[in-house]
């Protein structure tokens, strides 16, 4: 029997991720496809919601705005740094992302958007935060969550 997609569903799927300009960011089409249980995190929560009711076999194109994806651009997650607390060896080339600790131990990413002889900006907005984003999907196999199918 095709199950329709419903709340903790086991789903595995093709996807890509492609960017208004035709940028394909991500795809699993010519890989192996993902697993994922409806609401575990692994997904935006505006592509989740695209998927309900969708059955194995189904094909879905959803465009997200930035609000139903990673967000709107937030100006104030763009800081400059002392260019001292950096490593002197290290390569601080624009567009190049580095992992930074938290207070709480937790790691951000974070891209580096200039630097000059004392200061370097990075931003840590989601590198997709802002954009307009095209999803792709092919339904393969849906479990629900209170069944063994």
């Amino acid at each position: 029997m095709k199950y329709p997609i419903s709340p903790e569903s086991t789903v595995t799927l093709h996807l890509s991720l492609t960017l208004e300009d035709g940028t394909v960011a991500e795809s699993t089409f010519d890989d192996e496809p993902l697993t994922f249980i409806l609401g575990d995190g692994t997904l935006v929560e505006g592509l989740e919601l695209g998927l309900y009711g969708l059955r194995p076999g189904d094909t879905q194109r959803l465009s997200l705005f930035p609000e139903q994806a990673f967000g709107l651009r937030d100006p104030e997650k763009v800081h400059r740094l002392p260019r001292a607390d950096f490593p002197a060896e290290m390569a601080l080339e624009p567009g190049c992302i580095i992992g930074f600790d938290t207070p709480e131990g937790e790691e951000l990413p974070g891209m580096i958007v200039s630097t000059d002889d004392t200061s370097v900006e990075v931003d840590f907005n989601h590198p997709l935060a802002g954009r307009v984003l095209i999803f792709d999907v092919e339904i393969i196999d849906v479990v629900l969550a209170d069944t063994d199918d």
